[in-house]
């Protein structure tokens, strides 16, 4: 493979640094919940918010008021985001079906797909208000039928965002707690005197908000590692200028401090236009304060020497985000198997993924999409199986091999529950602690 970087980010080493400090606070913070509850929450609000309401969680008076300053405009786009999440998830729902099947005569196997019983979504917004981040996590659960769907949002500007409120309200829980950062993950998977806890966590949120959801994991269920945004743009000339590769890396990049973004380009020309193109937008972009961290920090512009070379990249990378925007689209959806979401052609963009076109904008993040697809309605749902033996000669002829096979691997109590059933349905004495023997060798 021959490529070449026109600007390198981080250090891999620097950034594992990163990760190690930020593992060592989330650990201290957790242990802090735990032994104190509500007043560790209320001590951690107090320092990184500094927001210690009477209750964190809204009323439904409150509730009410906050969603009366919103404008009736931004009600109505907000009502039709949510119907697009709402469609696709419904449509993806209907795809699961319980089955039940006779594998064997009088032997039926089957499964049922039951929701989680309680989730606790995370609305991240403490730099920007995540509208968005509600329907994703709140609406989808509600179509899943969730029982108890509980949200936590921080404050924005010391008080809780009107439009965010009202997305979580609109979009279906149950509970609405305005706390933010590890505190608001400790406390929904933890519990603590004023919260119960629930049985899963989902939604993205910045470094902190994703390693508290991994030391939870297993105390709790998660819906993926949904860290920083990261955004790659594989582009050739044949498709893009540099004004859309420029624009749509930035985009992403504004998120935070820490948000990768890539490009990856067969073309040196379209590379050294788009750095160009860059450094012009960060000088009239409003947000560039977080936009420039990104790009100098984490940006990246990789050359390639073919489509092929563009491809391994990407798959290697594994990105949040991936706009393909060549003469081959297709080629890179048939081909791509490691990223967190595709948008093909010049008319898709990541804004439109995230805000309302109707796909999950939770989505894995470094690395994972190698073992992990986003959130979506599946993910609150649990697959269960069962199994119905209904009559005396199915009952026998899988018993025998049970008993088996069991006896292969030592276990003789194991042994005993599959010769009880030959014993009884099939009337053939098995002495304890032996194998049923084969019908040819009893014949």
């Amino acid at each position: 493979m021959t490529i070449s970087y026109m600007k390198r980010g981080k250090p891999e080493a620097e950034r594992a640094d990163d990760d190690t400090k930020v593992r060592a606070i989330v650990e201290s913070t957790l242990t802090n919940i735990e032994a104190r509850g509500d007043a560790a929450i209320r001590e951690l609000s107090e320092k990184f918010d500094r927001y210690t309401p009477a209750s964190f969680r809204l009323s439904p008076y409150e509730i009410d008021c906050l969603i009366d300053q919103v404008s009736p405009n931004d009600l109505a786009d907000i009502k039709f985001a949510q119907e697009q999440v709402r469609k696709f998830a419904q449509a993806q729902r209907d795809s699961m079906q319980d089955i039940e099947v006779e594998t064997l005569p009088g032997v039926f196997l089957g499964h049922k797909n039951i929701p989680v019983q309680s989730v606790g979504c995370y609305i991240p917004g403490g730099k920007f208000p995540m509208v968005a981040s509600a329907h994703m996590s709140v609406a989808t659960a509600n179509v899943a039928k969730v029982p108890r769907i509980i949200a936590c949002t921080p404050p924005f500007k010391g008080k809780p965002n009107p439009a965010v409120i009202a997305a979580i309200h609109m979009g279906g829980a149950d509970e609405i707690y305005v706390l933010g950062g590890i505190q608001a993950i400790g406390a929904m998977a933890i519990g603590t005197e004023t919260i119960d806890p629930v049985h899963m966590l989902v939604g993205p949120g910045n470094a902190f908000v994703a390693e508290t959801k991994r030391q939870l994991y297993g105390r709790v269920g998660i819906d993926l590692f949904a860290g920083p945004t990261e955004t790659m743009v594989i582009a050739d000339e044949t498709a893009a200028d540099a004004e859309m590769c420029a624009t749509d890396l930035l985009g992403q990049a504004e998120h935070g401090y820490n948000s990768p973004c890539v490009l990856v380009t067969n073309s040196r020309k379209l590379a050294k236009e788009t750095l160009e193109e860059i450094d012009r937008i960060l000088s009239i972009l409003p947000t560039v304060e977080t936009a420039k961290a990104s790009w100098e920090t984490y940006g990246e512009v990789i050359v390639c020497d073919s489509y092929e070379e563009m491809l391994d990249v990407a798959n290697d990378i594994a990105s949040e985000h991936v706009q393909v925007i060549t003469d081959r689209d297709d080629w890179f959806l048939d081909n791509m198997h490691s990223y967190g979401a595709l948008f093909l052609g010049p008319r898709t963009n990541v804004a439109n993924g995230d805000k309302v076109i109707g796909t999950n904008h939770t989505l894995p993040t470094n690395k994972a999409g190698r073992y992990t697809g986003g959130l979506w309605v599946g993910k609150y749902i649990k697959t269960h199986s069962y199994q119905r033996v209904t009559t005396d000669e199915a009952a026998t002829m899988v018993g025998e091999y049970g008993s088996r096979l069991c006896m292969l691997e030592g276990f003789v109590g194991h042994a005993e529950q599959c010769n009880v059933r030959v014993r009884r349905y099939g009337g053939i004495n098995i002495p304890y602690g032996e194998g049923a023997p084969h019908r040819d060798a009893a014949e």
